[in-house]
């Protein structure tokens, strides 16, 4: 490209691309000034801390992104170094570098196992199984040992990495690359699903993404990281022992990860010194170094009743500036192409049918749907139809069964009679994710939008497709959100929830449920946000389905109604027909001036 052509935006982003390998030339350049500066006891010092730093980076993967407790790390680094061990007793061909990464493919096979629990269980129970499964592979490694370590055959180093000092230079270099894969998972779409399961399991499968896979990879990256660690350590010691691998070290390892932040590659690094330097202060205070698992407790116990980290602290600080600019986004700013007086819709603005939209291809058909809960019908033979690209307003009393509908068409409550058709496509036996990515996507009225993500990679998860930095940013000034780079966590829950129904509208679904899409938006945005709602089907080709309580909007966007009443239908039809309805209006009761 001629310098001339090249416009700042092409140049920012080869920055982005480029600087993630260039801190890792750096970092690579600083440990090998290190291995030739440091004396000789330093240097094996710092072979374990770059061990550690590795194991507590696979550590921030399933516990810092993904949220879940695993308390047996120590153990996946057990298994790599277990391999290492017996493909150099083997003289197994490739040499050590291959061990090292057989070995770190061997823990995360084992992670896999080990996660599998983690599809049913969480929090306390989980870190139970996981303890559990430290406990007994501790017991089994006393009772096996490591290949050769009866007989004293140490692990050949690379010939190129012979001593310390070469082989600190090589743990850096394995640090440095699992540093970049790391990073670039974190951004990626496992990075993103990890986050988002961590936050909400129904609003990642809702996105199409599946839970399982989600936990399950974090897990398998979080073990090989391990394993790789672990292999790591068998190298720098060349004869392991099971007491390097105990379940109270994989304990304090997790501690550590939390206190630091381990999610954070920096953080990681961070915990990794902090691994060795706090044994190393003890001894040279002449303290037993067993206390440095009670400090690595306490710092532990004030990160999990302070619901913080370091290295989120430390973030804090540098993002706050950014945050106020986030703050002050215009979230009424309506689209260039929206009417110019769209501010000024009143209450009484009705929405039109459109009757080439009615005269199409029903997108959704619900045959006989019935929901029962024991002796309770929380739906009774529910029957309609939605047209492609046309908008459906669902409404009801409290109770009426609206949101127990949008469960069992999405694929929550997959026990339900009746038939649901997306298209002609039987949606029965699907799962939410499956129902997700064939097009049937919803929103919820509670706040699903992980904070954990900038707006712009939410979006790109939930579109589930490729995207340009223009489409992003397009969609995202049509309904008037921040800008892709925010941080959701520095935006408030109306905000988020217009995000939410913005990624899923460039997802391009068939069909899109919102449920209650006006909570917590003032006035203004609110006005603003049927005016962009009514644009939905002619612009992106989906059909809505709207669940709202404030009949204003209702009136203002959707030309068609359907009223739950008790789990029946009560009406169904253009809106006018509908709400002049004397059924209608009795289930209403107390909101009868507001249908007449």
């Amino acid at each position: 490209m001629p310098l001339a052509d090249r416009s700042p935006l092409s140049d920012n982003r080869v920055v982005k691309a480029v600087w993630p390998f260039a801190i890792a030339a750096v970092a690579v350049g600083v440990g090998a000034i290190l291995s030739a500066a440091l004396p000789g006891y330093f240097v094996f010092l710092a072979i374990s801390a770059v061990v550690a730093a590795i194991a507590i980076l696979g550590l921030g993967i399933v516990t810092g992104s993904a949220g879940m407790i695993a308390l047996c790390q120590l153990t996946f680094a057990a298994v790599g170094a277990w391999i290492v061990s017996l493909l150099n007793v083997m003289q197994a061909p490739g040499g050590f570098i291959v061990w090292l990464v057989l070995g770190g493919v061997a823990a995360g096979l084992v992670g896999v196992l080990v996660g599998l629990p983690a599809l049913r269980l969480r929090g306390v129970n989980l870190a139970v199984v996981t303890l559990g499964f430290a406990a007994a592979a501790d017991v089994t490694l006393v009772q096996i040992q490591f290949p050769g370590s009866v007989d004293g055959t140490s692990i050949e180093r690379p010939a190129l990495f012979s001593n310390d000092r070469q082989f600190f230079f090589l743990s850096i270099v394995v640090l440095a690359v699992c540093a970049l894969g790391v990073f670039f998972l974190q951004r990626g779409r496992w990075g993103s699903s990890w986050k988002a399961v961590a936050f909400s399991e129904r609003g990642t499968a809702a996105a199409g993404q599946s839970v399982q896979v989600a936990k399950l990879t974090a897990f398998a990256v979080s073990a090989a990281l391990g394993g790789i660690a672990g292999g790591l350590l068998a190298g720098q010691v060349q004869l392991p022992f099971a007491s390097s691998f105990t379940p109270l070290q994989s304990l304090a390892l997790y501690v550590l990860a939390i206190m630091s932040g381990a999610h954070l590659i920096d953080m990681a690094i961070l915990g990794g010194i902090l691994w060795v330097l706090v044994p190393e202060l003890l001894k040279r205070w002449g303290i037993d170094q067993n206390w440095g698992f009670v400090v690595f407790g306490v710092l532990g116990v004030q990160a999990l009743t302070g619901g913080t980290n370091l290295g989120q602290t430390v973030r804090d600080v540098f993002w706050r500036r950014a945050d106020r600019r986030t703050a002050s986004a215009a979230l009424t700013a309506l689209p260039p192409d929206a009417p110019a007086d769209a501010a000024a819709i009143t209450t009484t603005t009705t929405a039109t049918v459109d009757e080439a939209a009615l005269d199409g291809a029903p997108v959704l058909t619900v045959e006989g749907l019935t929901v029962q809960f024991g002796a309770l019908k929380a739906l009774d033979d529910v029957s309609f139809q939605v047209p492609a690209a046309s908008i459906m307003g669902l409404i009801g009393p409290n109770g009426a069964g609206k949101s127990t509908f949008v469960d069992a068409i999405s694929g929550f409550l997959p026990k339900h009679g009746g038939r649901v058709l997306l298209g002609d496509r039987d949606l029965a036996g699907l799962s939410p994710t499956r129902r997700a990515r064939l097009g049937l996507r919803r929103t919820f009225q509670q706040d699903r939008v992980p904070p954990a993500l900038t707006v712009g990679a939410y979006v790109r998860f939930v579109a589930r497709r490729r995207l340009a930095a223009s489409d992003i940013d397009e969609v995202l000034e049509f309904f008037g959100c921040p800008p892709a780079r925010a941080r959701l966590s520095s935006v408030d829950v109306g905000t988020r929830r217009l995000v939410e129904v913005a990624a899923n509208v460039i997802s391009r679904p068939r069909l899109l449920i919102l449920d209650e899409p006006a909570a917590g938006l003032s006035h203004e945005e609110h006005l603003a946000l049927a005016a962009r709602l009514r644009e939905l089907p002619s612009r992106y080709g989906v059909a809505l389905i709207i669940i709202e309580h404030d009949l204003d909007l209702v009136r203002s966007v959707c030309p068609m109604l359907t009223v739950l009443d008790f789990g029946k239908v009560l009406a169904s039809g253009p809106q006018a027909e509908v709400l002049a309805n004397r059924d209608v209006v009795k289930a209403y009761m107390g909101e009868t001036e507001l249908l007449s």
